[in-house]
């Protein structure tokens, strides 16, 4: 917020300012997508959100929940803000036992409530909502109904379900991947390697790293058929970061080089902290340059 405090500043930033900014905080795709808007914003609009529901939802990375917030709140458009506090406060007045992550059930909620918006104070029906939801009828079983407002609207109160409910659908299990993470030295430099442009933590920079726990015979062997003049090799502490809908188990290896590693570039340990965006998954190998 101090660095890029409005929309025009955030549109002129250039990729690697904003991603550095928003490092460690995930889900990259998102500062893009604020970006992406914050542009657009600067071409249609004069750098200024448009008091309009529609065309805040067709703003790169405005999905309807944030659109139905900042049209209320902001603007005062009466149009409902559902986020999972609100579909957990639908779900238990009606005593409702379809999954809240349904799409059928999101879209019955939007419409129920979108019904009972006032002309004048959408916002702050929204927010109550929200905040209903965050103090008092809180998620896994422990909803504090004795403070609740509209208890004698609940229908799951009434028939004793608010603790089992809202439903969820099963989530799928994380797929787990086994990593050798490199913390590459040549002489006082780190060397790095930038991601693809799509995928997982795409176009960030990266400790390089081999898919697998290898051994130190192993990744001796394969580094020296990549090209590389490897000197030494010392373990790390092992570490686990969990992403969305994968997991990834990572051995650390210290890596020393006689010379710079083809496909790599290198910086100083200042230029890495303050220039490089490296996602939070790296930052236990990374640690060990501030020791």
């Amino acid at each position: 917020m101090n660095a890029l405090p409005d929309i025009p500043a955030l549109a002129a930033a250039d990729e690697a300012v904003y991603t550095k900014l928003w490092e460690g905080l995930g889900y990259y795709s998102r500062v893009r997508n604020l970006h992406r808007a914050a542009v657009l914003l600067c071409e249609e609009y004069g750098g200024e959100l448009p008091a309009d529901y529609d065309r805040l939802l067709a703003l790169p990375g405005v999905g309807e929940y944030t659109a139905g917030a900042v049209a209320s709140i902001a603007f005062g458009l009466p149009v409902p803000a559902v986020d999972g506090n609100v579909l957990r406060v639908a779900a238990r007045l009606d005593n409702d036992f379809t999954p809240i992550t349904d799409a059928k059930f999101k879209k019955q909620t939007r419409e129920r409530f979108a019904a009972l918006m006032p002309s004048d104070r959408s916002g702050d029906l929204n927010q109550s909502l929200m905040e209903l939801g965050a103090t008092v009828c809180l998620p896994n079983g422990a909803p504090r109904c004795a403070d609740c407002p509209i208890q004698h609207l609940c229908e799951s109160f009434h028939r004793g379900n608010a603790a089992v409910l809202p439903l969820r659908a099963a989530k799928k299990a994380r797929r787990v991947e086994n990593r050798t993470v490199l913390l590459v030295r040549c002489g006082e430099l780190v060397g790095l390697r930038q991601r693809p442009k799509k995928g997982l933590l795409a176009g960030l920079w990266e400790l390089p790293s081999l898919d697998g726990h290898l051994s130190p015979d192993e990744l001796r062997a394969a580094l020296t058929e990549m090209g590389w003049s490897v000197r030494k090799l010392l373990s790390l502490r092992p570490a686990k970061h969990i992403f969305t809908h994968v997991e990834w188990h990572m051995n650390g290896v210290y890596v020393e080089l006689d010379a710079p590693a083809p496909a790599l570039t290198f910086v100083t340990p200042a230029e890495l902290r303050d220039a490089y965006a490296l996602p939070s998954a790296f930052r236990s190998f990374v640690s060990v340059l501030e020791d």
